[in-house]
């Protein structure tokens, strides 16, 4: 119980610190594109800025991301709405409220056993901690 109380206090700490860094709308996009990358070739691609060898799947599953983060009633409250909370907020939202799953065993082993679900959310907490950390330059933003 102690270890799930820290670690509550640990999280509550980050979202707190989180939800007070600014982040603009191509720095979200480009946050979520970052987190959704399946394979290293696509990180390439995305780094290399050839968007047009970006697979179809890929970028509509990152455009439904950044339509939650920009359109979701839980996503327009002062502490989400361009804030780098919301950003984080907005994948976990995705994998959580809009992507599709077989059922609902194949949604909790996606969520929470090593998933997709679970990877891409951990990266985003990983490079929403960076930003949050370095104002941004995680991003790379030219």
């Amino acid at each position: 119980m102690g270890i799930s109380y820290r670690l509550s206090e640990c999280l509550e700490t980050a979202f707190n610190q989180w939800s007070a860094v600014r982040i603009t709308d191509k720095q979200l996009r480009k946050l979520i594109q970052l987190a959704m990358v399946p394979n290293k070739e696509v990180l390439e691609d995305l780094e290399a800025g050839l968007m047009d060898e970006l697979s179809t799947q890929y970028n509509n599953m990152c455009d439904s991301v950044y339509e939650y983060a920009l359109s979701s009633p839980t996503q327009q409250t002062e502490t989400t709405k361009g804030t780098v909370f919301g950003a984080y907020n907005a994948v976990t939202g995705y994998f959580q409220n809009i992507r599709s799953y077989k059922d609902g065993e194949a949604k909790i082993k996606s969520l929470l056993f090593g998933g997709t679900a679970q990877m891409r959310t951990q990266k985003a907490f990983h490079i929403c901690e960076d930003f949050a950390a370095t104002g941004g330059s995680i991003l790379n933003m030219n």
